[in-house]
């Protein structure tokens, strides 16, 4: 493949940049790319035609699946024991006597096609001739155009053993009677070939692309084509061309969301199937790809109840079953493509057409209806826009639907004398903050004016104050002026109380909601123990008086108990809070803040596990993807890293770096670099820590606490596998301020991490810190101090077992390594050997031991290990020499160096111990 040699500007420290490389074209290469995914389907499709008792085999699916990439495959696969011969099957064909044999007949002599006999007898012997004794195999493409006569020499053929079919079409109910009952008695076997899932989309676009390839790019594809492979390459090559498919420090990735409009190959696609279609289905998938979904009942209003039951059969439709039936298009693509070409007349058409003259009623508009109804309207050029009322309502949508470039369209039809329009900058700031924007969102708000703030409601003038608090945390420098916004914020509520222009309600509301704001800074800030004890006030009061601030508050709560040393505590608030929003139906943006608090929960409990299950939940829409892929991605390596696994964690941290590099957010761009600096250092790969490392500290901003807590530990983590000598210093610092603010699980964790090589005062300082947290972490801790102060090696071996009980490797392999040096220094003979053992496994597991025994003990060889197994199995020296092909002498040799080596003296002793 070519690569092009264009390489883009550097973006916040980021690796180069380059356009993707030019894709092998044609149709051809396109019907092969599902084979990469397809070995499977290739396996069995082969093991039909082999069959001695079957005629063939017949490949279904949709169009574009690949059904006739995989038949020659198979074909392929055969080898040159067999001797193919392809027919095509077109509509004019299918018409015509012997129409796809027609390149047979025109070599037959001319006497040889007077009858059809003599045309079945000839075209027999011409095939055998060709084959040569080899076995025949017709593969059949469009099997279901096929004309009777071909048909029936192709059973005659099949019927003598002088071929075999391997034949596509999209339905076996579409193939001829007699072929279909022969798939009905098993004589010719079925492969149905479905569309790409996720997982087999990353296997090709992997294949193909080579280097990494980001979850955002392999999703937002999927979700675009429907797994289709044929459209996959064209869009492929289509975000190729755009510039929108970029390779960012070895990561395949989107600098922006796919769109269809223009992709040439997917339109031809699309056009060529509507074009057989009759005008009354073409107007059915106009009105849904602008609608996106209509109830049956105003769909059957329009159009015959039939026609919407062949469009569901011929696979354009799909028909809720339940509720008000909605009906909408099969393959969404289908839809965003027909839209870019309806013109703003016919767009005006079928809106009338469907809903009339009259604005749909706000409240029996669903969120996603209403955004449809938006964008309808806002393409019609030449009408007016959404009322004020479903402007701001749609805007709320966008945002709900990670759509933020949508939701400040929406507001843009605001008028500053609309009463919408206050909660439309609100609506636009919150967009600009998704769009990592936090200036462009403080101006938004600041375009309120002093008047126009005087004369809100309680509740709203809170939300514009909040929000404002909002935007100033993530502007460098502003976020020390939080606190004297919020106590101008409650002093301005004081003064509108005090005039009583407004109910009780209201202004509870809205004090609530600057209660919220203080929260949220303070956890930014890191100073969990100032709010700790009003945020459990809170969970005391009635959540169905204001619901939204009772869960916001829980998430918080979460986040201060973990932090302050409460994990077991906070994990369970964290299953009561998902409870309570599953009850209450709560949006998109509260589920993704539960998300974020209950993962730092996990993660800082050392449940990576239940990290990966938690990321991988994640709602996988494309527009989703294209603001918040990366840092699910993030969570996934974070919590691999921090498991010590960093094989596993490499690819989806550098895919995450690469994609916050193109879109960043919540400056989490260093957490990306530091953690993958920490899994390359755990890998032994100085050279590519060391890169991390330098881009990781020209990072400018700053994050959350948590955030800025994992960037820093991460680095010094780094620091220390690579034998940087500083690093113990800072982490001890951390740990002292820390400890100052009662932040207990972060201040043991980044002391446990110092300790690699710790002294007493520091082991009582880490037991101290254990007893004030709960969990697994904190057990480890303790024990682990509590053997290094006493030098005990039963209980690094119980720390040891409780870090095997997480699958913490490293952890459990820096236990081992301590108990076997106590074990040693104790002339306990026996625990050293356990120890020791347990030690050489661990080895085998992870990259590198965090620390070494002083003074290793002697190791087994490959072939004493493989002997003593089976000695301590009882297996006689004679049946083991046996078994491996030595002599008696020998075993006895390697036999007696393992007792030595052990200290064992009986061949008992040694079941167990291997």
């Amino acid at each position: 493949m070519r690569v092009s040699a264009e390489l883009l500007n550097r973006n916040r420290g980021g690796a180069a940049r380059a356009a993707a490389p030019d894709l092998v074209g044609g149709p051809s290469d396109r019907q092969t790319w599902s084979l990469l995914a397809r070995s499977h389907d290739l396996a069995r499709a082969g093991k039909h035609l082999e069959a001695p008792d079957s005629y063939g085999v017949i490949l279904t699916g949709d169009r574009g699946i690949g059904k006739s990439g995989l038949a020659r495959a198979v074909v392929a696969s055969l080898g040159p024991k067999v001797h193919s011969l392809q027919l095509r099957n077109t509509l004019a064909g299918g018409q015509t006597p012997y129409g796809c044999l027609g390149f047979l007949l025109a070599r037959l002599p001319s006497e040889a096609v007077s009858t059809p006999t003599g045309i079945l007898h000839s075209v027999t012997s011409l095939i055998r001739a060709e084959a040569a004794g080899r076995q025949t195999v017709f593969i059949v493409d469009n099997a279901g155009g096929m004309d009777p006569m071909s048909t029936g020499v192709l059973l005659n053929l099949m019927a003598t053993g002088t071929a075999k079919v391997i034949a596509t079409v999209q339905r076996a109910s579409d193939l001829p009677a007699d072929f279909h009952r022969l798939v009905l008695e098993g004589q010719l076997g079925e492969v149905h070939l479905n569309t790409l899932t996720e997982e087999q989309t990353k296997q090709v676009l992997g294949s193909v692309l080579g280097h990494y390839v980001s979850s955002t790019l392999v999703g937002s594809l999927h979700s675009a084509v429907g797994g289709n492979p044929m459209l996959l390459h064209a869009l492929l090559d289509e975000q190729r061309h755009s510039g929108n498919l970029v390779l960012n420090d070895s990561v395949w990735t989107l600098r922006d969301r796919i769109k269809l409009e223009g992709a040439t190959v997917v339109e031809d696609f699309v056009r060529s199937r509507l074009a057989r279609e009759p005008q009354t289905n073409r107007t059915v998938i106009e009105i849904l790809a602008c609608a996106q979904r209509a109830t049956l009942v105003d769909l059957a209003a329009i159009f015959s109840t039939e026609t919407l039951v062949e469009m569901e059969e011929s696979g354009f439709l799909t028909i809720d079953r339940a509720g008000e039936h909605w009906v909408s298009l099969r393959d969404p693509y289908l839809g965003e493509v027909v839209r870019g070409w309806l013109s703003t007349r016919r767009r005006r058409e079928l809106w009338l057409m469907l809903l009339g003259p009259k604005e749909p009623e706000l409240e029996g508009l669903a969120p996603q209806d209403l955004l449809s109804y938006a964008a309808w309207m806002h393409a019609c050029e030449d009408e007016p826009s959404p009322s004020p009322a479903h402007a701001l309502a749609a805007g709320r949508a966008a945002l709900d639907d990670y759509d933020p470039n949508f939701a400040i369209q929406c507001t843009l039809s605001l008028d500053p004398k609309d009463p919408e329009w206050v909660p439309g900058q609100r609506v636009k700031a919150a967009a600009y903050l998704m769009l990592d924007l936090p200036l462009h969102a403080a101006q938004a708000l600041d375009e309120v004016t002093e008047d126009q703030l005087a004369a809100l409601e309680p509740v709203e003038f809170a939300e514009i104050m909040a929000a404002k608090c909002q935007a100033m945390t993530w502007i460098d420098g502003r976020s020390g002026m939080v606190p004297g916004v919020i106590a101008e914020a409650n002093a301005a509520l004081d003064d509108m109380e005090a005039r009583a222009g407004h109910g009780a309600r209201a202004f509870r509301l809205a004090r609530n909601r600057m209660r919220l704001c203080n929260y949220e800074y303070q956890t930014y800030m890191g100073e969990y123990a100032r709010i700790i004890e009003d945020l459990e006030a809170e969970l005391q009061q009635d959540p169905d008086f204001d619901r939204e601030h009772w869960l916001r508050s829980g998430f918080f709560l979460i986040e201060a108990r973990c932090i302050l040393g409460r994990e077991l505590e906070a994990q369970q608030l964290a299953r009561s809070m998902s409870q309570a929003l599953r009850e209450a139906g709560s949006p998109a943006p509260l589920e993704e803040a539960l998300a974020r608090h209950a993962f730092l929960a996990l993660l800082l409990s050392g449940q990576w596990r239940k990290c990966i299950e938690l990321m991988r939940r994640a709602p996988s829409k494309p527009s989703r993807l294209q603001f918040r892929g990366a840092i699910t991605e993030l969570g996934i390596g974070l919590a691999y890293a921090y498991a010590g696994k960093p094989s596993s964690a490499i690819e989806p941290l550098r895919s995450a770096a690469a994609q916050l590099e193109l879109r960043p957010a919540m400056n989490l761009v260093k957490v990306a670099y530091a953690a993958t600096a920490f899994a390359y250092a755990q890998l032994g790969n100085s050279l590519e820590a060391g890169r991390y490392l330098d881009l990781y500290r020209t990072c400018r901003g700053t994050g959350t606490f948590f955030s800025e807590s994992v960037a820093g530990f991460c680095a010094d983590m780094a620091g220390r596998w690579m034998g940087d000598p500083d690093v113990k210093q800072r982490l001890l610092a951390k740990v002292r301020e820390d400890f100052d603010n009662q932040r207990f699980t972060t201040a043991g964790i980044c002391l446990f991490g110092a300790t690699v090589e710790g002294t007493d005062a520091e082991y009582r300082l880490l037991e101290d810190i254990a007893g004030n947290r709960q969990g697994p972490l904190a057990e480890i801790s303790g024990q682990l101090a509590r053997g290094s102060l006493g030098r005990s090696s039963k209980a690094l071996l119980a720390a040891a077992d409780a870090a095997a009980a997480l699958d913490l490797l490293v952890v459990e392999a820096r236990c081992v390594a301590m108990a076997l040096d106590f074990a040693r220094d104790a002339g306990e003979t026996t625990t050293a050997r356990t120890a020791q053992l347990r030690l050489e496994r661990l080895e085998q597991s992870v990259s590198a031991l965090p620390i070494q025994p002083r003074s290793d003990a002697p190791v087994l060889t490959e072939r004493e290990r493989q002997i003593a197994k089976l000695a301590g199995k009882g297996v006689s020296n004679r049946e083991i020499a046996m078994d491996i092909g030595v002599s008696v002498r020998t075993v006895e040799g390697h036999l007696y160096q393992v007792f030595t080596k052990l200290g064992v003296s009986s061949r008992g002793e040694l079941n167990g111990l291997l």
